[in-house]
């Protein structure tokens, strides 16, 4: 059954900008600009006053009006990241080789080797606005940090994702590198 007519808000904090033009959605904040294409979603998203969004739908069916609640998601995402940022945190995992990660081109891409004392070298690029370093505080311990939710998030499924043990039994061969923390990035006040 079809809905006449759907719809959620989203309240603008202050300090950030949104910009809307033929579903093209731009968010400008303290920590930089985010862009997201929501052209493929036949969706109404109009300001109802200075700093409240609507996003609507009309004559929706069941997976149509599902559509309201992910872009709201995605669109309140995209003001976390430019007011707080995104942080996620890996954890090495090994039973003996040592896994050896190393930075390289200044945050944007990680070596890593000797991982089940293979020597193999993996190397990770980041996606675009995405940091890593390796933790001061805590030994085998990557942090990735950036405004964008979903390169951070794809960034550490990269890396996760390149660290698959081969031609083994899985429940007994755990090594790898999982995220072990996600959050956001305190302000520094």
């Amino acid at each position: 059954m079809k809905d006449i007519y759907q719809d959620d808000s989203l309240i603008i904090p202050e300090g950030v900008k949104v910009q809307i033009k033929a579903r093209n959605v731009t968010v400008t904040g303290p920590r930089g600009v985010l862009n997201k294409n929501l052209r493929h979603l036949n969706i109404e998203i109009k300001f109802e006053n200075a700093n409240k969004l609507k996003f609507a739908v009309h004559h929706g069916g069941r997976k149509h009006v599902a559509c309201i609640r992910t872009v709201r998601s995605l669109v309140n995402n995209m003001i976390t990241g430019v007011t707080k940022g995104f942080q996620y945190k890996m954890r090495y995992v090994y039973a003996h080789f040592p896994i050896n990660c190393i930075i390289q081109d200044g945050g944007k891409a990680v070596e890593i080797r000797n991982f089940l004392g293979q020597k193999v070298v993996f190397n990770v690029k980041m996606r675009e606005g995405v940091n890593i370093e390796i933790s001061t505080g805590q030994k085998d311990e990557l942090t990735l940090t950036g405004n964008d939710l979903d390169a951070v998030s794809q960034s550490a499924a990269d890396i996760q994702q390149t660290c698959l043990v081969k031609n083994k039994d899985i429940r007994k061969f755990l090594d790898g590198i999982y995220v072990s923390e996600r959050n956001v990035i305190e302000v520094d006040a």
